[in-house]
């Protein structure tokens, strides 16, 4: 019993000693504190102690529900994980890649398929409101085409610019207007004769309805007559109407006529300026393109009109002394219709030779229209199979395919101006298509050569230390 005391005593001082170890050792940690970060050598660092266990997760959400940062503010919050008994799900891929590729191309393509669609609808609204300057310009471009060589020969010849312009197109215009004038002339001095024929030529083909193997009757006859006369009587207001517009239509063409005067005078004096004007509303990265392709797209268009110019006159004057040897009135008018006709390609070359076959028909008899179908037939198979590719050549080749559908569009859009000026138009966007594409593909290949001449910056740093 005399130990308990003298134990109780040496656990008291040890503890005591403890605890002025600990107040020193708080002491010296708040002094290294005050005093600011110092380098601690490892070999007298006393051992860490051990990280404590980590708690389950469980029991880490009941002991600490919100976790609280070492400076009083509130930790971002932790998602647990899952817990291991929970079924695996798998991610869900992007929705761009779960699209099939080729799917995305179409796509891609759709949209801008629509976006040109809805540019080419705006443009042909914008060219139907102003069909008729479109038309005079575009008619103006034609004339200039066929006109501007023989400008270039004056002026090579000594005449000023002005002089050569004046001249030629006063003397284009005057050839223009007599060839209408003597068209109207001869229709009007040959009406009567015409109408005599004509008249001649119902009788005929009466009787030979009647003498046809068709079991046509006389009554049948009459009363298609009678039907004829009363569907004109019933329609006096209709025809009257279309009289009158008949009339704005001839104050539009004399309009026309003017602005392609006017703009033809411009194009064969200032067509060099006008287009160095052009050029300057192009965007800068495409103007050299631009500039290769326009020289190149007026060769096209000439070569094309006079080429035209060429083969419609040599089928007048085929159709014309073959049909006015067979005794057809008026052939030197139907010859003139068969130039005029000859610029629409394929529907004009049908339309004026039917013309002429009905003429024909009317006034001299079936045989005779026989004959004249079959002059014309070969002067059209003679266009197509050796004038059209000897004389327009390769420069203005378009396939008869894209001919009839640009042909379709061109007379939908703007009527019998749009079905002329649709071929040419079509040929000179061959053209310029395929310049720029040789002009895109030569820069590629310059591009090319000139990275693959270039050294290496390596080589020329080794180039300059020697």
């Amino acid at each position: 019993m005399s130990r308990v005391p003298s134990l109780l005593g040496r656990l008291g001082a040890g503890l005591t000693r403890m605890g002025e170890r600990l107040d020193e050792r708080r002491a010296a940690a708040d002094a290294e504190a005050a005093a600011g970060p110092m380098m601690v050598d490892p070999a007298m660092a006393p051992p860490l102690a051990e990280p404590p266990a980590t708690p389950e997760p469980a029991a880490a959400e009941a002991k600490s529900p919100v976790p609280v940062a070492p400076s009083g503010e509130h930790a971002p919050e932790h998602v647990p994980p899952p817990p291991s008994y929970a079924p695996a799900v798998a991610a869900r891929p992007d929705p761009v890649l779960a699209v099939p590729w080729s799917m995305r191309v179409a796509a891609e393509v759709g949209w801008r398929l629509l976006v040109l669609a809805g540019t080419l609808y705006v443009l042909t609204q914008v060219i139907s409101a102003i069909r008729l300057v479109v038309l005079a310009f575009v008619a103006a471009l034609l004339i200039t085409a066929l006109l501007q060589p023989t400008v270039a020969r004056l002026k090579r010849m000594g005449l000023p610019r002005g002089v050569a312009t004046a001249v030629t197109a006063i003397s284009g215009f005057v050839i223009m207007g007599l060839v209408g004038w003597f068209v109207v002339w001869q229709v009007m001095d040959n009406l009567d004769d015409l109408s005599n024929k004509v008249r001649d030529g119902i009788e005929e083909l009466k009787r030979w309805a009647l003498n046809s193997p068709f079991h046509v009757t006389e009554d049948q006859i009459n009363q298609i007559a009678k039907n004829l006369s009363d569907t004109i009587g019933s329609n006096t207001n209709e025809i009257t109407s279309a009289g009158l517009q008949g009339v704005t239509v001839l104050v539009e063409v004399l309009t026309g006529i003017l602005l392609a005067m006017f703009s033809t005078l411009f194009l064969l004096y200032d067509g060099p300026k006008i287009w160095q004007w052009v050029l300057k509303l192009v965007p800068a990265a495409a103007r050299p393109g631009v500039a290769g392709a326009g020289p190149q797209a007026w060769r096209t268009l000439t070569a094309y009109v006079r080429g035209t110019v060429i083969v419609a006159l040599i089928d007048a004057i085929c159709i014309g002394v073959g049909i006015y040897f067979l005794g057809v009135p008026m052939a030197v008018p139907l010859a003139v219709f068969i130039f005029l006709f000859a610029f629409i390609p394929l529907v004009g070359a049908v339309i004026s030779g039917a013309l002429a076959v009905v003429v024909a028909l009317v006034t001299d008899g079936v045989f005779n229209a026989l004959m004249v179908l079959v002059v014309v037939l070969a002067v059209q198979q003679i266009e197509g199979h050796v004038l059209q590719p000897f004389i327009l050549g390769r420069a203005v080749r378009v396939h008869p395919l894209a001919v009839v559908l640009s042909v379709a569009a061109g007379g939908l859009v703007a009527g019998i101006g749009g079905a002329v000026v649709a071929v040419p138009l079509v040929a000179v966007t061959n053209t310029v298509v395929g310049y720029l594409r040789a002009y895109a593909r030569e820069n590629a290949l310059r591009s090319a050569v000139a990275v693959a001449e270039t050294p290496a910056p390596e080589v020329v740093a080794a180039a300059d230390r020697e």
